[in-house]
């Protein structure tokens, strides 16, 4: 008799599909390689761009960082910025690619589908 007792009864119901099990493995391999392979690559980028000058950093920005008891990370803020740089571009690049296979043999528009939202005409002056 509660407030949120129909919000419960609610949720107990399950759903109409099921997950396959290779995609959840897929999505957890690639949710652990990805930010490992975008740090490499921020490592690889900023050795090369320390050799070829590329871009001038900060010295703040390439400082080495002290984790204590343990060692030094050298430029550790500047792989950081890079591998997130890195990881946003693989992570679209990724969701483009899914898009386009998803179009090309995803399921076909059915009668069942909603119809594309009517848009109101714009008065013309």
């Amino acid at each position: 008799m509660g407030r949120y007792d129909r919000f419960t009864s609610a949720q107990s119901k399950p759903r109409p599909w099921r997950v396959h099990p290779v995609w959840r493995g897929i999505g957890c391999a690639m949710l652990i390689i990805l930010p490992v392979m975008s740090y490499a690559g921020a490592v690889e980028i900023m050795r090369m761009n320390i050799e070829r000058r590329w871009v001038a950093l900060p010295a703040a920005f390439m400082k080495t960082v002290n984790i204590p008891y343990l060692f030094g990370v050298p430029h550790l803020f500047a792989n950081l910025a890079v591998a997130l740089l890195l990881l946003v571009i693989g992570y679209g690049i990724l969701v483009i690619l899914y898009s386009a296979l998803y179009s090309m043999v995803g399921p076909k528009r059915s009668p069942l589908d909603a119809p594309p939202p009517k848009r109101p005409k714009k008065r013309r002056r």
